[in-house]
C-alpha cells in the first residue's frame, strides 16, 4: 500500500502515518500533562517545522550541484528531497530545548513522543509486512500492441518503473528528467507504464514533447497501480536486480531526488549481489 484514499484524494501512506503519529503523540502528551493543564501540541508543530526545514537544507546541500542549474527548484519540496537523519536531529533538538526551558513539559513530551514513535513504527511495520514487494505480474502491451512482461524487460538489471498519464501535469514535468536519466544510466532499466490511456494518446503526447523513450508500455486497465497499492500519479517504483521493491516515490521527481533514489538503488543492488555471491 503506497496511498490511502481520503474521499477522492489519494494521500501518500507515509504522510498519513505521520499525521496519525502526531495525533497520538499530542493525545498522550495531553493525557499525561492534564494535571498541570499542559499540552504538547505547539511543541510537536515546532518539531515538525524544524525537521522539515533542516531535512530539506541538508538534502539540497548534499545534491547542490544538481540543483545549481535551476536554483528555484531548491524551494520546491514536492520533489520529496529530505534527509531523514538531519530532520530527526532537528526535531530532537527542539524537543530538548523546549523541555529544558519548561520543566512541566518534560514528562508529557517524553511520553507523547514515545507514543507517537511507537504508533508510527507499529503501523509502518504492519503495512510493510502486508505489502507485496515482488515485481508485479501484470499484463502489459507495447505501443505496437505486443505483449510485454516487466521481469523479462528487467533482464537481471535494477529497474525503475514510472506510472504516468498524458493528462497528469506532474507526470509531464518530470518526464524530461526521467528521459535524460534513461540515456545516462545504462546499468538501470527504465520502463514507462502509461495508466489507462490508449496507445494513440500516449504516442501523440510523446511525439509532441519530442520525448525519445525506450520501454514505453500501456496498462489500459491501470492494473499496475492497483497491484502496488498506489492511486496517485505519477508513481515511480525502484526494483533491485532481484526484482524486489527497494524504494518508491509519489509525485514529481526532480533531477536531485531521482539521483538520490538511484544512488540508494545501486547501493541495495550491490549489497544484494554480494550477499548472493557469498552464499
Amino acid at each position: 500500500m503506497l496511498t490511502v484514499n481520503l474521499g477522492p484524494i489519494p494521500l501518500p501512506i507515509t504522510l498519513f502515518l505521520m499525521l496519525v503519529a502526531l495525533l497520538v503523540a499530542a493525545g498522550v502528551g495531553r493525557l499525561v500533562g492534564r494535571g498541570q493543564q499542559t499540552g504538547i501540541g505547539n511543541v510537536l508543530v515546532d518539531m515538525l517545522w524544524a525537521a522539515l526545514l533542516v531535512a530539506r537544507i541538508a538534502f539540497v546541500a548534499a545534491w547542490f550541484d544538481t540543483y545549481r542549474g535551476t536554483p528555484w527548484s531548491m524551494l520546491d519540496i514536492r520533489d520529496g528531497g529530505f534527509t531523514l537523519w538531519a530532520g530527526l536531529l532537528a526535531a530532537s533538538g527542539v524537543a530538548i530545548w523546549r523541555g529544558w526551558r519548561r520543566a512541566a513539559l518534560r514528562k508529557p513530551l517524553i511520553w507523547g513522543v514515545a507514543a507517537g514513535v511507537l504508533a508510527w513504527g507499529g503501523m509502518f511495520g504492519a503495512i510493510h509486512m502486508m505489502n507485496n514487494t515482488a515485481l508485479p505480474e501484470v499484463s502489459l502491451t507495447t505501443l505496437a500492441g505486443e505483449s510485454a512482461d516487466l521481469a523479462a524487460l528487467a533482464a537481471g538489471k535494477p529497474m525503475v518503473v514510472n506510472l504516468w498519464a498524458s493528462w497528469c501535469p506532474p507526470c509531464r514535468r518530470e518526464m524530461p528528467v526521467l528521459a535524460a536519466a534513461q540515456k545516462q544510466e545504462t546499468g538501470v532499466r527504465f520502463v514507462f507504464v502509461n495508466q489507462g490511456e490508449e496507445g494513440a494518446t500516449a504516442q501523440r503526447y510523446l511525439s509532441a514533447g519530442h520525448l525519445d523513450l525506450a520501454n514505453v508500455l500501456l496498462d489500459s486497465g491501470a492494473r499496475l497501480g492497483r497491484a502496488v497499492g498506489s492511486g496517485a500519479l505519477p508513481t515511480t517504483l525502484f526494483y533491485d536486480a532481484n526484482g524486489r521493491l527497494v524504494d518508491t516515490h509519489l509525485g514529481e521527481l526532480s533531477a536531485a531526488s531521482l539521483a538520490s533514489k538511484l544512488n540508494r538503488l545501486r547501493t541495495r543492488t550491490d549489497f544484494s549481489t554480494k550477499r548472493v555471491t557469498h552464499q
